[in-house]
């Protein structure tokens, strides 16, 4: 996914300047029950919900960027509340374990949610 953001902090250095990354985004779904067709989770689902939504835009632009700056901490936080909403819809209810977005091949992070007993 390719995107450009920016970072309206004296603390964030040169992201205060809005510049773009070429992102890659790996997800973990796990479950227990396949679906009718033998799926998880149908991947071409879950890559538009992202892909679709913020392929070639100013994350800054998106509603869900508006109070929290689109770090890529919080990028990949709001695609995995994308992605478990997604898979909170299905009847074999797949769990999103992590996201992992990449900004360059040696910068990325790992979003887990914490998950409630």
């Amino acid at each position: 996914m390719s995107a450009a953001h920016f970072i309206p902090s004296e603390l964030a250095g040169k992201c205060q300047q809005m510049h773009g990354h070429t992102y890659v985004i790996n997800v973990t779904i796990a479950g227990n029950e396949l679906d009718e067709c033998g799926f998880l989770v149908d991947f071409k689902a879950v890559k538009q919900a992202v892909h679709d939504r913020y392929d070639h835009t100013l994350l800054n632009d998106h509603p869900e960027y508006r109070e929290n700056f689109p770090t890529t901490e919080i990028v990949a936080r709001e695609i995995y509340r994308t992605i478990q909403a997604l898979l909170d819809t299905k009847i074999n209810r797949p769990q999103c374990l992590q996201v992992i977005v990449r900004e360059t091949p040696t910068s990325y992070v790992i979003y887990r949610p914490v998950r409630k007993p």
